[in-house]
């Protein structure tokens, strides 16, 4: 076990099983926690077994990253284990999904708290235990995923976007606190992608159609194109960049909306 770990949260699919199998690649050991039902529990083996077959460990938990219990089992286990995590990539989406107010469907005060725990507050937690454990040390990389909704408003995604804010606030913050240590933290908000997460997102149809046209090469962003990034990020070279929002998104967000969504006989004048 003398290769270096990535914890990731969220390993079974979208950007974390994307990350989990680029860093394995890159040398890494795996230590992936996902929350996975029978119907979807063949993604997160398959994830385990290509991470395997590069020749390194893949040690997963089936349970929820934000339960303070399950965290201490996945903590426990790596201590006794004795080993370093050199990454830690925070990718849970899970969340509700509707109206903040003005609704008969609104967002409940139990959900918007968890969904705020769950995809903002948890990644405190992780970091306050990896490093009080001393199991992460200098050099030690911290990646949150966000997304463009920590900045705008959009239908229904009120929860979700607070909980993104959160989460870059407490980026910027663990950034100021961990950087004597000589640990990293940065988000990462890629393009429009298509994963399992988006596809719960009302109206992602018309976010996929959106980001294609304003995008400068005319696609949307692949999960491979981030772990790339995210790999690269993770070199002990890029110690001074900490602290920010990363966007990872082949040149999307450069590109206004504002150019889409007006009469095509005015955008061409």
């Amino acid at each position: 076990m003398n290769s270096p770990w990535a914890v990731i949260l969220g390993a079974s699919s979208g950007f974390g099983a994307a990350v989990a199998i680029q860093l394995a690649r890159n040398g890494m050991h795996i230590l992936g926690v996902h929350l996975d039902h029978s119907s979807t529990l063949p993604s997160a083996e398959q994830v385990q077994a290509q991470i395997r077959a590069l020749g390194r460990q893949a040690i997963f938990f089936n349970t929820n990253a934000a339960d303070t219990d399950a965290r201490s089992e996945v903590i426990a286990w790596a201590i006794s284990e004795g080993i370093s995590v050199r990454v830690l990539l925070h990718s849970l989406a899970f969340g509700s999904l509707k109206p903040l107010a003005g609704s008969p469907d609104a967002v409940t005060k139990r959900e918007l708290e968890m969904t705020s725990d769950v995809m903002g507050h948890s990644l405190v937690y992780w970091a306050q235990d990896l490093v009080s454990s001393g199991l992460m040390g200098r050099h030690g990389r911290i990646f949150a995923m966000t997304s463009e909704g920590a900045g705008y408003a959009l239908p229904q995604y009120g929860p979700v976007c607070a909980a993104k804010a959160i989460l870059e606030a407490h980026v910027r913050q663990l950034a100021l606190e961990l950087a004597p240590r000589d640990i990293t933290v940065n988000a990462i908000r890629p393009g429009v992608t298509l994963t399992p997460a988006l596809g719960k997102i009302p109206g992602n149809n018309q976010m996929v159609r959106l980001a294609i046209a304003r995008h400068p090469v005319g696609r949307l962003t692949t999960p491979c194109e981030v772990a790339k990034c995210v790999a690269v990020l993770c070199h002990e070279d890029t110690y001074w960049m900490t602290g920010n929002t990363i966007r990872i998104d082949g040149g999307e967000s450069s590109v206004g909306t504002e150019f889409f969504l007006v009469p095509s006989s005015e955008a061409d004048a």
